[in-house]
């Protein structure tokens, strides 16, 4: 396993807190499990830290990123400020033809989600649709901290979206249809709306979140079964 593929491994590991939050990593039970050395874990490590999913100790290695609720509300928070800039840019500099795109892509999400495995699926083209969305702003770094936002709260927004899954409406072809109609206001109503999650609410999402990672955590087991795959077809081509 190269360095990158030990980096991809273990920040999935992180974000899907199959490492589990506030917890040490154990640098050479985590070797053994990968089944490579110490040197490119340790580099892997490195760079998570400075991702932000992990926190460094002086002479004690490294500690899983804690799962607070007052960050992952500050974090939702952050978000929704970010996705209203985002949209003012894409109604400003998006071309006609970008926006078609964008409104094909959305026609790939409208399905509810009904097993664990959909909602993983589902949230996977969610954040696809935001980074998308970011990418036409034409600011490279609003793209940027869309993708490191998704990473952080991907696991509360995946709980949240398979707890939810009567409630759940999916607004990103209203998002696109008002981007092509030019009407910012109109946009920014529903992304405000679209992101509107009160700080109970996230409580109770996270209290929810240590439930599901200290029992099945299908979102860490899905993530490394997806891994396992991509590694088996790369080792047959």
């Amino acid at each position: 396993m190269n360095k990158g593929r030990v980096y991809e491994r273990i920040k999935a590991m992180v974000t899907t807190f199959r490492l589990r939050p506030a917890e040490r990593v154990n640098e050479v039970e985590l070797a053994r499990q990968l089944g490579v050395s110490r040197t490119p874990v340790r580099e892997a490590l490195n760079r998570i830290a400075a991702d932000g999913f992990l926190s460094a100790t002086a002479n004690k290695g490294y500690t899983v990123r804690p799962l607070d609720a007052k960050q992952i509300f500050d974090l939702y928070e952050y978000r929704s400020a970010l996705e209203l800039a985002i949209v003012k840019h894409v109604g400003q500099r998006a071309s006609k033809e970008d926006l078609q795109l964008l409104a094909a892509f959305t026609e790939e999400s409208r399905d509810m989600p009904e097993t664990d495995e959909q909602a993983i699926h589902l949230l996977a083209l969610d954040e696809e649709f935001h980074e998308r969305l970011a990418a036409l702003s034409g600011n490279s770094e609003f793209l940027r901290a869309i993708q490191s936002i998704n990473e952080r709260i991907r696991f509360v927004r995946w709980m949240d979206l398979k707890s939810r899954r009567s409630l759940v409406r999916n607004d990103h072809p209203d998002i696109v249809r008002y981007l092509q109609a030019g009407d910012i206001a109109r946009v920014e109503d529903i992304v405000t709306q679209h992101m509107a999650h009160s700080y109970e609410e996230l409580v109770e999402l996270t209290r929810a979140s240590f439930a599901e990672i200290y029992t099945s955590n299908a979102l860490a087991d899905y993530a490394e079964a997806r891994f396992l795959l991509t590694t088996t077809s790369e080792s047959d081509s």
